[in-house]
């Protein structure tokens, strides 16, 4: 089974300052989002990665832009756009201060019941999953296929998408997906076995990820726990 790397982009001047930006043009990384995805840009750089997958919104774009200038030059990771994971459609909440939709009726029902929030001239919550969950799950059979089952990619994307994505693998309804936190630049990883996914890691900010050259883990769960993740041993001089 292949793994993928689900990245939310750094911090923006709109997270900074309240704002829901949604699908806003000329969105930018800030100083603190600039060095978040640098961060996890060098934790990444051991990863064998076969490809990386992006939502086509600038902030997006700088951090995956930050993710591959971390790492070797030889190693040339093919990039693909993808619509189906960017942002959702906030529609007329789009540039509004989260202070003020906190007051909105739907606020509420985005909060405790997000299957049914839909939002005013946008898209709905569950619209927005169906489609995010398709595209990973699209471009990771694609990666499998043409690479094997020890392939290993990102995907870098929003966070409302990737806790959606995150639900879907944990077997969750969306109703309880505000339970999980994606913070910025963060990685989260998914496997998916022909059984069930497989949900590795979600909201991380630090640690090593040199495991991921390894060999991906029989599908079985390990009844017990397991071992854990043993990093390859480093090669002799």
């Amino acid at each position: 089974m292949a793994t993928v790397i689900l990245v939310r982009h750094g911090r923006t001047t709109a997270n900074a300052s309240g704002v829901l930006a949604g699908r806003t043009a000329g969105v930018r990384l800030d100083e603190v989002g600039r060095s978040q995805a640098d961060r996890t840009g060098d934790r990444l750089a051991v990863a064998p990665l076969v490809g990386l997958v992006t939502s086509p919104l600038e902030r997006c774009r700088q951090t995956s832009k930050a993710i591959l200038g971390r790492r070797d030059g030889e190693q040339d990771v093919p990039v693909t756009v993808e619509r189906g994971i960017t942002e959702c459609d906030y529609g007329e909440w789009q540039g509004r201060k989260l202070a003020e939709l906190a007051k909105e009726d739907l606020w509420k029902v985005v909060q405790t019941q997000p299957s049914a929030a839909a939002f005013p001239g946008g898209e709905s919550l569950q619209a927005m999953q169906a489609r995010a969950v398709a595209a990973i799950r699209r471009h990771d059979a694609a990666f499998e296929a043409e690479h094997g089952p020890g392939a290993v990619w990102v995907a870098v994307s929003h966070g409302d998408i990737i806790k959606s994505i995150l639900a879907d693998a944990l077997g969750m309804h969306l109703d309880l997906f505000q339970r999980i936190s994606v913070n910025p630049a963060s990685v989260s990883i998914v496997r998916y076995g022909s059984s069930r996914p497989d949900v590795v890691a979600t909201n991380t900010d630090a640690g090593d990820l040199s495991w991921l050259r390894a060999k991906p883990p029989a599908e079985d769960a390990q009844v017990g726990g397991g071992a854990g993740h043993e990093a390859p041993s480093p090669p002799r001089s």
